[in-house]
């Protein structure tokens, strides 16, 4: 099965039972963001000049969630990586993937409702094979195994929005940091994926916050 690194990241950090994120939400929407922006950079759809975001080949890819991404920046000036995660994060991205995988037979669809009044959709994994293969490539690289652009990809994201730790808790934080720097690839990509986890790190510290502030005005209301 073909699955695309923003699905692996998106399978990575849900709960296997409840279907729901083991972190931020906001967290997972920019990270999900950026995989989709990195993967269109391996796919040679884009550079990274001066730290700005440039199409250099429009074709669409046929995948929807990365041809309206790819179109958005395509009729766009050339834009910093973290003006293009600002504006094309939002939960929709989060839930048209969940409804793919669901599709695909990884997920299962769930309905409910709170209190008898409110529709709630959960996403609880239908079949464990494919995040448990995910989870042994990801070990594979952390205990010393060369990563491909893909996978480097992958766990460099991991590390940056706080799910490598939290999912290989044995794993050397001086491997993960290694990947995560882009020690793995060619000048060009690692800039790319240097430029795009800075921006990753820095909207989930900003999230985190504004959710910290929202705790303690809450907690002082």
């Amino acid at each position: 099965m073909d699955i695309t690194i923003a699905e692996e990241l998106l399978l990575l950090s849900h709960d296997e039972e409840t279907g729901r994120p083991n972190i931020s939400e906001v967290a997972v929407d920019v990270t999900l963001t950026a995989a989709v922006l990195a993967e269109l950079t391996l796919a040679g759809r884009f550079r990274h000049a001066e730290g700005r975001l440039e199409v250099l080949d429009p074709t669409p890819t046929g995948d929807d969630e990365f041809d309206k991404v790819l179109r958005d920046i395509a009729a766009s000036e050339p834009r910093e990586v973290r003006w293009w995660l600002d504006r094309l994060t939002n939960p929709t991205r989060r839930w048209n993937l969940l409804k793919r995988l669901a599709e695909r037979g990884v997920l299962s669809e769930e309905h409910g409702k709170v209190l008898g009044l409110f529709r709630t959709t959960k996403y609880p994994e239908r079949d464990p094979g494919v995040e448990r293969e995910i989870r042994r490539r990801v070990r594979d690289v952390l205990d010393g195994a060369a990563p491909d652009e893909r996978m480097g990809v992958l766990v460099a994201f991991l590390g940056a929005c706080g799910l490598g730790e939290k999912l290989f808790p044995g794993a050397r934080r001086e491997r993960i940091a290694e990947i995560t720097e882009g020690q793995w690839t060619g000048p060009a990509v690692s800039e790319a994926i240097v430029q795009v986890m800075h921006a990753i790190r820095t909207a989930v510290q900003v999230s985190t916050t504004m959710a910290m502030g929202n705790i303690i005005a809450a907690s002082d209301g």
